[in-house]
């Protein structure tokens, strides 16, 4: 009988869960904003698409290091942008992009 090493949660998990999950495991988010975007929202795709929005320095970097801890397991693909380039480009909107905060806890 074999034994399964790693078990590929992303499999199991909707958008919904990856934002509660991302949420729990990574403190450092509420100093940004954050959204997820894309073909993961519909339950399709192979990634889950991450927006973060918020200042360089060394927050970020601690966000970061939560979040490549978090994401072990999961196919994130990660965009970081400053509160300006969101701004500017409209991704968010653009993107029709849903925060996790909504995600997490209004999603389906």
């Amino acid at each position: 009988m074999g034994r399964v090493e790693t078990f590929d949660y992303s499999l199991i998990m909707s958008a919904s869960d990856v934002a509660r999950y991302l949420l729990d495991t990574c403190q450092t988010l509420s100093f940004f904003e954050s959204f997820m975007f894309g073909s993961s929202l519909f339950g399709v795709g192979s990634d889950y698409d991450i927006l973060i929005v918020g200042p360089s320095g060394e927050l970020l970097l601690q966000l970061k290091a939560e979040l490549k801890l978090a994401g072990a397991e999961l196919p994130l693909d990660i965009l970081y942008m400053l509160p300006m380039e969101a701004n500017e480009t409209c991704f968010v909107a653009n993107q029709k992009c849903i925060s996790l905060q909504q995600l997490a806890y209004f999603g389906s």
